[in-house]
């Protein structure tokens, strides 16, 4: 396959719907790792076309979503500072940290700017050499190595007025808090595939075997979906706890060693807290000592931050996989797209913002009505019944575009 309508062929994936409705015997709860892939399966759908007997819970994989209040709040203080431009992806500036977000703070003078890159922010350090310049740099390994460089770059370049805002997250720690948590339902994981690519899958089998459940290395495009769920199937079925790689036009055992060797100079590993979920030990980077003078922390000596989350906002538990978006009070009402409660109704990766967006409203209507009148035929809806896409967001995205990284390789 080269192009992408060819996965997304509803021929080719009413066959593999088929085929998991012919494997599966007993219920199976699935975790998918990825907010990207959350958007693949509701806007098309996947969740509906499924046996019902196989239910698909959304994982904490949106960078935007689980970069923690208190780092917010240190973003809101920084930008709030004269003297200071704020960079950062446009995603992160509707995300509300206790009172407000960096819009608000730019409305009220504050020099934040969007950028496309993290080198653009370096770009704008070089050209206002009176002026500190802190970039906002989230997410999860994917986007981890581009910050590094910039990083690593300022540094080369004795670029003394250059700093970054760190909150990078780790996949693997995740999933091993999600298996230890006392209420998990997961029985097997769908992890993310542009996360492999960068870091390989060499930290997953071990996972694997100590929790006994599989994980399934998948795309983002419905077929990539579709065929990482009848594989961890298979696997539920058997009795077998693997790490399977559905996704080799992108992902290979070792991953990317020129990133991971980036990774390695300019971070370490440390805690780090998840919004809505709390500290996961050894789930986070940090600039090691080397880079410790771009640390924008360290350079702006930002503490003493009293953080509030909303008390109507459920979002933790939407994080964990413990509360579909739809089955929160405030999902729709008091929490939208234009006034949201938390960062899962924002980021474009979000599932909140997913059901939302793709017309899930009429869930929260359904939820009394029993399961057999919620479940859609198992087929792939047609051209002329498909939702629409939506038109992509002007704003760069801290969460790299799944349709663009499936088409990508070949």
């Amino acid at each position: 396959m080269k192009y992408i309508d060819e996965f997304q062929d509803p021929g080719l994936a009413a066959r593999l719907v088929d085929e998991i409705h012919a494997t599966v015997t007993r219920p199976w709860a699935l975790m998918e790792v990825c907010g990207g892939q959350t958007h693949t399966i509701i806007r098309h759908g996947i969740d509906q076309l499924l046996p019902e007997e196989v239910e698909l819970i959304h994982g904490p994989g949106c960078p935007v979503c689980v970069t923690p209040l208190e780092v917010i709040d240190k973003a809101l203080e920084i930008a709030s500072r004269p003297g200071v431009i704020f960079c950062s992806f446009g995603d992160m500036l509707r995300v509300p940290g206790t009172g407000r977000d960096l819009f608000q703070v730019r409305g009220e003078g504050g020099d934040v700017r969007v950028v496309y890159s993290p080198l653009d922010a370096l770009r704008i350090a070089e050209q206002n050499q009176d002026r500190e310049v802190v970039f906002f740099g989230i997410g999860f390994e994917t986007t981890a190595p581009p910050n590094a460089m910039t990083v690593y770059q300022a540094r080369r370049q004795r670029i003394r007025n250059f700093s970054m805002l760190v909150s990078h997250v780790r996949v693997p720690p995740a999933i091993e808090a999600i298996m230890r948590s006392p209420d998990c339902r997961v029985q097997a994981f769908l992890a993310a595939g542009h996360v492999c690519s960068v870091m390989g899958t060499g930290e997953y089998p071990e996972l694997a075997e100590r929790f006994r459940v599989p994980i399934v290395v998948t795309g983002f495009e419905p077929l990539d979906i579709l065929e990482g769920v009848r594989r961890t199937v298979l696997q539920l079925e058997r009795g077998d706890h693997t790490v399977d790689n559905a996704y080799p036009r992108a992902v290979r055992p070792e991953g990317n060693p020129a990133a991971r060797a980036m990774l390695d100079d300019v971070f370490e590993v440390t805690d780090r807290a998840w919004r809505g979920i709390g500290v996961i030990p050894g789930s986070g980077w940090r600039l090691s000592e080397r880079y410790r003078d771009y640390d924008a922390e360290h350079r702006f000596q930002v503490d003493g931050i009293t953080t509030r989350e909303p008390a109507a906002c459920r979002s933790g538990e939407v994080l964990q996989g413990l509360l579909k978006p739809h089955e929160c009070e405030a999902f729709g009402t008091t929490c939208t797209p234009r006034s949201p409660l938390g960062a899962t109704m924002v980021s474009s990766e979000g599932a909140c913002a997913a059901y939302y967006l793709y017309r899930r409203l009429d869930l929260t209507a359904q939820a009394q009505a029993p399961a057999s009148q919620n479940r859609a035929p198992a087929r792939p809806p047609s051209a002329e019944t498909a939702p629409p896409t939506p038109s992509p967001s002007p704003s760069p995205s801290s969460c790299p575009s799944p349709s663009m990284e499936g088409s990508s390789v070949v």
